[in-house]
């Protein structure tokens, strides 16, 4: 078995799914990959299945009966990928936005640079986004600059979605205690991983919108960000972050 592997949420993905996971496996360092789908009409599992004969040793799937959520199938995945061993877990979309070639670089931010989570980060070198129009392009930097002075985090983009977490992280994070699902999902977990104290790295990619398939984007998700950010910094004042190395037994 790989120590590392790439977690990757699908609904009506078939027209990207077999080129994302052929991109991920042709890579030089050995990767896993788990499909969760959320009931996709379109075919996505059934196209999964059909490679899995082809990778049954590093290509998994969990089917979910209907659309639950970005956040409910990460962590779905995290949990799966941590009873399973794996010591890096990325999350990345099917849809080409994140360079699968930069998985590479996030693993190696982690395990040759001893950082505890790289992100694969937008804005850390300027504006590195193509293919979206300037209204989502100012909204997108703009809700970074938000949520850091709410929070008191520096992350430059803190609602990336291409991500690799170290094993400990994700085991010192309570997963069921992560409430959001949408873009809120992914500033919640990188606020976690902040207060406890681990070592945050971002990682300079370009992120190309993608060209074949629906986004997923919806002003509720927006919406749950927004407010989201305000009920993360209130109930941290409420909570302990002690890493699970510190806890007295």
């Amino acid at each position: 078995m790989n120590n590392s592997i790439v977690v990757i949420p699908t609904y009506n993905e078939i027209e990207n799914i077999e080129a994302i996971i052929r991109k991920v496996f042709s890579l030089g360092h050995p990767f896993d990959v788990l499909i969760i789908d959320d009931g996709s009409p379109d075919g996505t599992a059934l196209e999964v299945k059909k490679l899995m004969q082809e990778f049954p040793s590093s290509l998994h799937m969990v089917e979910r009966k209907g659309k639950l959520g970005l956040g409910t199938a990460y962590i779905h995945g995290f949990k799966w990928a941590l009873e399973r061993g794996y010591d890096y877990i990325f999350e990345m979309d099917a849809d080409f936005s994140h360079p699968p070639e930069d998985l590479i670089r996030l693993y190696n931010a982690c395990a040759v640079d001893k950082h505890d989570v790289a992100i694969g980060s937008r804005y850390i070198t300027g504006v590195n986004v193509v293919n979206w129009p300037i209204n989502r392009v100012l909204m997108s930097y703009f809700a970074g600059y938000y949520v850091r002075m709410i929070t008191g985090m520096t992350i430059m983009d803190p609602t990336a979605g291409f991500i690799c977490y170290t094993r400990r992280v994700l085991e010192t994070i309570n997963l069921d205690s992560i409430r959001f699902i949408g873009y809120a999902f992914q500033i919640e977990m990188k606020f976690n991983s902040w207060k406890y104290g681990f070592s945050i790295t971002e990682v300079p990619i370009i992120f190309t919108d993608r060209t074949k398939g629906a986004s997923k984007m919806s002003r509720g998700i927006f919406k749950e960000a927004i407010l989201g950010v305000i009920s993360l910094k209130v109930n941290s004042f409420f909570k302990r972050y002690i890493p699970k190395n510190q806890v007295q037994k």
